[in-house]
């Protein structure tokens, strides 16, 4: 048996507003099998304890009794510098999705100096589009005719192209910086919008359309945390500008 790589330890499976706690128990299954340390659960309150062990079985349950428990999905991922998303949706405002296997070449090396968010949304209707805004790849998995695939299934089959992967590996990753986490790259969103609000690039109508391409141009850049705090220093700086300027226009208009 091989042992885990210590890169997994950078490696999670989040898992939004799964309905069923058996499909928890079998995604901790999946991941104490091929090493990952880590399970996340988006969920107001926790299906029965039972329904998760009995499926996680003795081997993993203990990723049961460690997994955190957010009840945003911001919130969870907060942390993360890489969120992969996955859907058998498709849809003309998606970013392009790749098969697990075509994505893993490229988050690999990611794991040596980023945090990594597998993210799986519910068994029902899978990840929204709201919630693939976080993304910054998105994966499907091929299949012949019919798409859609249980939850645990999913997670299994993810899990597995990584870890084998891994394995294969005959040499050490490329040297790989620092990316933004989440957190960091949300804070620079809202800023990036309040900025555009200000001078009316945005409007009520365009408003989601145009963030959603500012999302998928910035994601492709991969920004470092360094980058990041760059433009949220440049909004900051425009933002004071432009309401000192308001408050000089006002004084004026005011005077006698």
């Amino acid at each position: 048996m091989t042992s885990p790589s210590p890169l997994l330890k950078n490696l999670a499976v989040v898992l939004h507003q799964p309905k069923y706690g058996e499909n928890i128990g079998a995604a901790a299954r999946s991941c104490c099998n091929m090493g990952i340390r880590q399970l996340i659960v988006v969920r107001d309150f926790l299906p029965d304890y039972e329904d998760m062990a009995k499926m996680a079985t003795h081997k993993a349950v203990h990723l049961i009794d460690s997994m955190e428990v957010h009840d945003r999905l911001e919130n969870a991922l907060a942390p993360f510098s890489v969120v992969v998303g996955t859907t058998a949706r498709l849809g003309r405002k998606r970013t392009i999705e790749r098969s697990p296997r075509d994505i893993v070449g490229e988050v690999l090396p990611l794991l040596q100096n980023n945090r990594v968010a597998l993210l799986f949304g519910p068994e029902d209707r899978g990840l929204t589009n709201d919630d693939l805004k976080f993304c910054q790849y998105v994966s499907s998995i091929p299949t012949a005719d019919f798409s859609s695939l249980n939850l645990a299934q999913a997670v299994a089959i993810h899990c597995y192209e990584l870890y084998a992967t891994l394995v294969e590996q005959t040499r050490d990753p490329a040297a790989v910086p620092a990316f933004a986490t989440t957190e960091q790259l949300e804070g620079m969103y809202r800023h990036i919008e309040n900025s555009l609000l200000t001078i009316d690039f945005l409007d009520e109508k365009s408003n989601n359309y145009w963030m959603q391409s500012i999302r998928r141009f910035l994601g492709r850049i991969r920004l470092t945390a360094k980058e990041a705090s760059i433009i949220r220093g440049i909004c900051r700086k425009f933002l004071w500008h432009q309401n000192n300027r308001f408050s000089a226009v006002q004084t004026k208009t005011e005077e006698p």
